[in-house]
């Protein structure tokens, strides 16, 4: 029977506590991918976009969301209505998990049998192929949508409020989406609910990152370069530690349409992302109250099971999988 021990890849968490002082050679940037490691200091060439969910309903507030959306893809959310001490709670509570001894984490492991990768749970992501390049980071990956689909033999039992804590966060965040999708059909002059429609029984994951420091940071990725392959993602980040990197326009910075993270020598880092998806049964394809003879379709029509299968298998190379759908 083949080898198949390269699908299962260590912990990085226990790489970092070992203290190798050059990480492995499968988290290893090649060579022309290694100019492109910044860690993230240099200012941002203009303002980073702000938008005030508070105020979404009127006219200035719904340009600035326009704006934000058409040049960034990306923007801070003030007075969204989630409680500071919640986030601090989800923050303080995901480092809780991470710093738990690995015999208590690996109850909640992504692979079965040690080798089979499933999306839920706690380690790395699927490895696809054996000279993939690895990220350093590990994470927990939990379904919180649809509630009645939720699997809590993956949800962690400590910290002892974990599961209260994130269902109400996950509450918060999902009347954030709700005000934003709808905003953002309401500025593409269609019905209120053409995104909402689209989530019925859609899946909806919490994501919690951890970055452990890493001796040679400029050697490898936190997270390689990607295009999220969801409808609308909600990140929550370390208050003190900067690394996310965004692709805009061919400029490397902190915010764009295309995501990087980068780790430090020094400190561990945390991030929680709440990834909303379109529902399985349906289909992705460009609004038909957006097109005629003058704006045809750009993209062609593909399935959310399709659309998702593309995403995981390009993530894998770093590549983006919107770019092969083009007409």
């Amino acid at each position: 029977m083949a080898d198949e021990s390269w699908r299962a890849p260590a912990i990085v968490q226990e790489l970092a506590a070992a203290g190798v002082e050059e990480p492995p050679s499968r988290y290893l940037l090649r060579e022309k991918d290694r100019s492109d490691v910044k860690l993230v200091a240099a200012e941002l060439p203009e303002p980073l976009p702000v938008v005030d969910l508070s105020r979404l309903a009127g006219a200035e507030e719904a340009t600035k969301l326009r704006v934000a959306l058409q040049n960034w893809g990306f923007f801070l959310l003030t007075n969204h209505g989630v409680e500071a001490s919640l986030m601090d709670s989800v923050m303080n509570f995901s480092r809780e998990f991470f710093n738990q001894p690995i015999e208590r984490k690996q109850r909640f492991s992504n692979l079965i049998d040690g080798k089979n990768f499933q999306i839920q749970g706690y380690g790395t992501d699927r490895v696809v192929t054996q000279d993939q390049i690895l990220d350093w980071s590990d994470r927990l990956h939990l379904r919180v949508e649809p509630k009645e689909e939720q699997d809590l033999a993956f949800w962690p039992d400590h910290p002892e409020s974990f599961r209260d804590v994130l269902k109400k966060y996950a509450s918060g965040t999902n009347r954030i989406r709700d005000d934003i999708i709808q905003a953002m059909a309401k500025l593409l002059e269609l019905d209120e609910e053409y995104f909402l429609d689209r989530l019925d029984k859609a899946p909806a994951y919490a994501r919690f990152n951890y970055y452990p420091p890493c001796p040679r940071p400029d050697l490898v990725f936190g997270i390689r370069p990607h295009s999220d392959g969801t409808l609308l993602t909600i990140l929550l980040v370390d208050k003190d530690v900067s690394s996310l990197q965004i692709q805009r326009g061919g400029h490397s910075s902190h915010i764009a349409d295309q995501l990087r993270v980068v780790t430090n020598a020094e400190k561990e880092r945390i991030s929680v992302a709440m990834l909303y998806s379109v529902n399985d049964e349906k289909d992705i394809e460009p609004a038909a109250g957006l097109l005629d003879e003058n704006r045809p379709a750009r993209y062609r029509k593909v399935s959310v099971g399709e659309f998702r299968a593309g995403i995981f298998g390009k993530f894998s190379r770093g590549e983006r999988y919107i770019d092969s759908l083009k007409i």
